[in-house]
């Protein structure tokens, strides 16, 4: 208990020394007339609405180009999609075909055994000796003793030839249409890729068409921008030699010290013509320039000695604060650990409280019930 108040204590020290030094940095930058800005900075604001500008236009551009691209990509996938639907539909009506065509149900080996025409199609109890269903343990028939016999292993010779002619057959059947199949898949296929490559380079023709249209459109506003900064640059030239002219002619730079002296007496001038004072006026002039370096000087003279005596001030309110801190703390430690006595002592009473129970239980316990009861649980 008491290494988890140390802790605690840790870390409300830690917090109170944080918020002492913000205070101290929010105190300098509030109460130092030196370094504190009133109002906003508007070059710094119009920088950042400039760049700010700059990025949305650039994230602008980087998601048309990207749209661009995914358009691309959307119209390739559907070409693509559209040929796998094209060959997986031709696939299956072969195959439904060639199931139609040669794999009748008729042609099965098994077919009788399922024929639904098997009730019409079946024959009396007995017809000759060449009956199937004179078996062995009807005693009607024995292996080689039938009538036919050399009619039955001619007829099952040619049925046998019959049978191999016609798997022959349906076997290059089988082959032919497997090649047709393929031709059609390969000759589908090159039309779509040669549908897709003439798509694309007409896509490239058109790219490069509105690139050249850019290219002459910038090269025209280029050579218009040109010649109108040429034109102006001249016309400005023009001017300014007019006026160099005008005014080395005049009375401003000829400095005529006449052309100072006003209409209303000598003792005025007109300002725009006026071309300098004379040594009195020099001299008076340059007097009340040294007073106001000597007033500067003592203005800061005295918002140094302020400053100090605010420094002075900050550091001494600083150091009571810390000193308050410090007893704050102190009374903390203190109460916390009057607390751990108190709770200390409390649960040593309450354990020997529980002993003395538990004794006064087990002395008030009878002796003779305690051995009926321990013969009972040992029967």
């Amino acid at each position: 208990m008491s290494g988890l108040g140390l802790q605690r204590d840790l870390q409300e020290a830690a917090a109170l020394e944080r918020r002492r030094q913000r205070e101290l940095q929010r105190q300098s930058r509030i109460f130092n007339a030196r370094v504190r800005t009133i109002g906003v900075d508007k070059d710094a604001l119009d920088a950042q609405v400039k760049d700010r500008k700059i990025q949305e236009a650039a994230e602008k551009a980087r998601n048309e180009e990207l749209a661009n691209e995914m358009k691309q990509n959307d119209k390739i996938m559907c070409i693509l999609e559209e040929r796998q639907k094209n060959d997986i539909r031709n696939i299956n009506k072969s195959i439904t075909e060639f199931q139609k065509n040669f794999q009748k149900p008729e042609t099965r080996r098994e077919f009788d055994l399922s024929d639904p025409q098997a009730l019409k199609k079946d024959r009396p109890a007995r017809l000759s000796d060449s009956d199937s269903r004179c078996t062995v343990s009807g005693l009607q028939k024995f292996m080689g003793e039938d009538l036919n016999y050399d009619q039955r292993m001619k007829f099952q010779k040619e049925q046998m030839r019959v049978w191999l002619l016609q798997q022959q057959r349906d076997w290059k059947n089988a082959l032919a249409d497997q090649k047709f199949a393929d031709d059609l898949y390969d000759k589908n296929r090159i039309e779509l890729d040669q549908k897709t490559m003439e798509q694309q380079r007409k896509e490239e023709e058109n790219r490069r068409a509105v690139c050249v249209a850019t290219k002459d459109f910038n090269r025209t506003q280029a050579a218009e921008l040109a010649e109108k900064k040429k034109l102006e640059k001249h016309q400005k030239m023009k001017d300014d030699m007019d006026e160099i002219s005008s005014l080395l002619q005049g009375n401003l730079l000829s400095e005529n010290p006449e052309q100072a002296v006003s209409s209303f007496g000598r003792h005025r001038v007109i300002t725009d013509r006026w071309k300098g004072m004379n040594q009195d006026q020099l001299m008076a002039i340059r007097y009340s320039q040294q007073q106001q370096v000597l007033e500067k000087l003592r203005v800061k003279e005295e918002e140094h000695r302020r400053d100090a005596e605010w420094d002075r001030q900050s550091t001494q309110a600083a150091r009571a604060q810390l000193v308050l801190e410090r007893h704050q703390q102190r009374q903390e430690r203190e109460r916390r650990q009057a607390l751990d006595n108190v709770n200390a002592k409390l649960s040593q009473e309450q354990k020997a409280r529980n002993i003395y129970l538990k004794e006064e239980a087990y002395s008030n316990f009878p002796t003779g019930q305690y051995y009926a009861q321990f013969n009972t649980t040992s029967r």
